[in-house]
């Protein structure tokens, strides 16, 4: 994410009047010091850019600028550049101070309104909280509740992020918000190779929705995939001229491919890719680590978007939990399906979730804040099935956030015990 350019990134312009705290905002949203903050009148001058990776949006650019109400000499110059960043922008933040509220608010949102660029209005406060009819009228004029935090306050950046990223996710449209499935982790004129398994589960005369998905991807990416079933492996790689830049497996042959495939050539799955392509593959990496410490009578759910019918050989309904009770003895397994998913999940100590092939993102990321607001922890099906075989790290290397989350996790709770 952190080679991404920056015409692939979310741009976020954050704008606003003199001392509403752009800049402040700024350096809240990053958790640095990108932006000279200072109650002195015109502190930002020019447009200051800050790429940042916004989980779970992915990699953005906030853009802080100058005050829309800036009456210096240089004052057009400055408002100038000032809807330039609102011009490139996909959404704007539009930072508020409790009690005013006037044309220089307004001459955002028009801005904004011409180009058909969704606004997140935000409340920064220093020390009250503004009143209820303050952003009862913000509400009304933008047609979104505000946002409030304490800018200033550090403290507060978990909190309002969690806040705020819900609002771009509702705002902005699904195709800027989707991660790549895989060919930002590949070159141009690279190969992929992909395993792919024909079974009771494969529909007759189709792939799976994640394998073509793949394909599409490799494609867009400018490179070429090498398909075939896990019977041509290991003798495919003799057959090719230039090493491949990733192998990708579905999850119930992952030991197999990990076996077969060189260490040298980064590896992971299919619904490892679809778990940030639907989800947040780095909350899942996290909730990885929880299998590690089931207990007998812990109770585990695990959720399916689809409703398929379910054979002999199912991966949800017989393999995971077959891998799960032969390693942790006595835990209790339930099932949902579809849009069969429970309100309450306080009872569990651990959701496995598919890859999400039925969802869309929102729905999948709403079901990850349900379970974090109950303290259930979530895994991915493919990251469950290659924790039990023991190589969850392998196939989580080429994504070194999740792979150093999933290590984080590991060790806290490893001191918890």
């Amino acid at each position: 994410m952190d080679t991404t350019p920056k015409s692939l990134r979310l741009q976020l312009a954050i704008c606003g009047r003199i001392n509403a705290g752009k800049s402040t905002l700024l350096n809240l949203i990053s958790g640095q010091s990108a932006a000279i903050t200072s109650p002195e009148r015109g502190t930002t001058t020019d447009v200051v850019e800050k790429v940042m990776e916004l989980r779970p949006l992915g990699p953005v650019v906030l853009l802080d600028t100058a005050g829309v109400d800036d009456d210096s000499p240089l004052g057009s110059q400055r408002t100038a550049g000032t809807r330039r960043a609102i011009e490139r922008a996909d959404a704007v933040i539009l930072a508020i101070t409790p009690g005013l509220w006037d044309n220089c608010e307004l001459s955002v949102i028009a801005l904004a309104d011409e180009r058909k660029i969704p606004v997140i209005p935000v409340v920064n406060f220093h020390h009250d909280m503004p009143d209820e009819k303050f952003l009862a009228l913000i509400k009304e004029q933008c047609g979104t509740a505000p946002v409030t935090v304490c800018a200033a306050n550090l403290d507060q950046r978990s909190s309002f992020l969690d806040k705020l990223t819900p609002v771009l996710m509702e705002k902005l449209p699904e195709s800027l918000t989707t991660p790549p499935f895989l060919n930002d982790l590949i070159p141009e004129n690279s190969l992929v190779v992909l395993m792919t398994p024909i079974d009771s589960q494969a529909p007759k005369g189709r792939l799976i929705m994640p394998e073509v998905t793949a394909i599409r991807d490799i494609l867009d990416g400018h490179a070429v995939a090498v398909v075939a079933r896990e019977d041509a492996f290991p003798e495919i790689y003799h057959k090719l001229n230039a090493k491949p830049a990733l192998a990708v497996c579905d999850s119930q042959v992952v030991d197999k491919m990990i076996a077969t495939t060189p260490a040298d050539i980064p590896q992971t799955t299919f619904s490892i890719l679809m778990s940030r392509a639907k989800g947040d593959i780095v909350e899942f990496a996290s909730g990885c680590a929880a299998i590690n410490f089931l207990k007998p009578g812990n109770k585990v759910l695990i959720a399916e978007a689809c409703t398929h019918h379910a054979g002999e050989n199912d991966i949800g309904k017989v393999q995971i939990p077959g891998l799960l009770q032969k390693k942790f003895p006595g835990i209790k397994i339930d099932f949902a399906s579809g849009a069969d998913y429970p309100e309450d999940l306080q009872n569990y100590q651990l959701l496995i979730h598919c890859g999400g092939c039925m969802l869309n993102r929102r729905a999948m990321l709403n079901r990850l804040r349900a379970a974090r607001n109950a303290g259930v922890p979530v895994c991915n099906y493919g990251m469950c099935i290659a924790s039990c075989k023991g190589v969850i790290e392998k196939v989580l290397s080429p994504f070194p956030e999740a792979l150093q989350m999933y290590r984080n996790e590991l060790d806290r709770m490893s001191k918890m015990m």
